[in-house]
């Protein structure tokens, strides 16, 4: 799923110049890919908790990679917006269903792993920039290389999905496969799996467990104090008191913010670098290429830093540290200086979403699956809604000035990563 969304951001500036797109249209048309991803939360979930997290992703995953190829034949607007519309529909059910596994896997796990296997994703997107930006270099247009791109991710997905029908049917952690889910309520298919001989805990947040010994007690009497994680817990009383649907709501709200800032880096990176700074059009498309490589750099090390310091306190300095890079980037008027700005974003970034995503699939633990379906439904309004606003808002101010939206969201993120504390 990186590797071909980055390859779709790579294009962007040569499939605005081949339809002869200005940045208020651009930003219209390409409101048509979020808004597809929401259509499709609206029952991806429902359709997760009733197949199985790991048969959706496989099918959502190939049709996803296949439409790649649309928007290269598209002759006007229109038609660009119907492709995608539909890359929107099959990517956002793809994403619900993968996250929906991922939470089965790391509660398996019985520690936070959700950050490392967002890192692939981040991973493809760098290759998947790489990839957009040798066929930019190259003076290729944007048709041969969706075509170049998304027919080996469809293969690639088929084969790689053989091994999602469910987790290891025997071992320490094993359970049994995903199709077995049947012998507990359709809504907990998602959670199902987990084996009997497992610690009690082992279906909860990994990231809300005592370190070993801790018990969940206070600080003895030497004074030290439980790991990151713990403390969150041990504070967290007033949390754990909170219905479903209005954790569902701020973690939401939280993922919105985020996903803004991603899209700014997705869809206007290039765009920026290219029209404001006077960049080549192959090196404009590194712009997200850096994004992408300290995107999958602070992933790596995101389930450490969570298991070490706890979510919330991972996620504000994240929203800290995306908002001082970004608006670094933009003062500084400079090629290099945007990429930079960009790869600090990128850093910050990295952490947020896998966690939000993360507990919006156990926000809801009588239907796990359309809690994490409204959690990035939520989310993404802010794919939705970020193009058009940063479009409108360059057409009217110019777009560096309409990049401080993400700015002002990534310090907002900073400021309400409460939200995120272990119920």
């Amino acid at each position: 799923m990186g590797t071909v969304s980055a390859v779709w951001v790579a294009r962007i500036p040569a499939i605005k110049s081949g339809l002869g797109l200005s940045d208020g249209r651009l930003g219209f048309a390409l409101l048509a890919t979020p808004a597809g991803l929401i259509l499709a939360t609206l029952v991806a979930g429902r359709l997760v908790d009733r197949f199985g997290s790991g048969r959706m992703t496989r099918v959502s995953g190939s049709v996803y990679c296949l439409l790649l190829v649309t928007p290269g034949l598209a002759g006007n607007m229109a038609e660009l917006m119907v492709a995608l519309l539909a890359i929107g529909v099959a990517g956002g059910t793809m994403d619900v269903s993968m996250n929906a596994h991922g939470v089965r896997v790391e509660n398996a796990y019985g520690r936070p792993v959700m950050a490392s296997m967002h890192a692939w994703y981040s991973l493809g997107g760098f290759a998947g920039a790489l990839f957009g930006a040798a066929f930019a270099w190259a003076g290729l247009g944007a048709e041969p290389t969706f075509v170049a791109a998304g027919l080996p991710a469809a293969l690639a997905g088929v084969i790689a999905g053989r091994w999602l029908h469910g987790l290891p049917a025997s071992g320490p952690a094993g359970a049994g496969a995903e199709a077995g889910a049947a012998a507990v309520p359709p809504d907990l298919s998602v959670v199902a799996g987990l084996p009997h001989d497992l610690p009690a805990d082992a279906g909860r947040d990994p990231a809300d467990r005592e370190a070993p010994g801790s018990q969940g007690l206070p600080p003895g009497p030497g004074g030290q104090s439980p790991p990151g994680a713990a403390r969150e817990r041990a504070g967290g009383g007033r949390s754990s008191s909170r219905r479903p649907g209005w954790l569902v709501l701020a973690l939401g709200i939280v993922g919105l913010c985020a996903l803004v800032c991603e899209g700014a880096a997705g869809d206007w990176s290039a765009v920026y670098l290219h029209d404001n700074l006077g960049a080549s059009a192959g090196l404009a498309a590194i712009g997200f290429g850096a994004f992408s490589v300290t995107m999958t750099l602070g992933r790596m090390a995101g389930d450490r830093l969570v298991a070490r310091f706890g979510r919330v306190r991972v996620v504000r300095f994240c929203g800290l540290i995306g908002a001082i890079g970004l608006a670094g980037g933009l003062l500084s008027h400079s090629v290099f200086g945007g990429l930079v700005g960009f790869a600090v974003l990128g850093a910050g970034l990295s952490c947020i979403v896998p966690q939000v995503f993360s507990a919006g699939g156990r926000a809801d633990p009588v239907r796990p699956g359309r809690g994490l379906a409204r959690v990035v439904g939520l989310s993404y309004l802010g794919l939705a809604g970020g193009p058009v606003v940063i479009g409108a808002c360059a057409s009217l101010t110019g777009l560096p000035l309409a990049l401080g939206i993400p700015v002002v969201l990534a310090a907002w993120i900073a400021v309400s990563a409460r939200a995120l504390a272990p119920r």
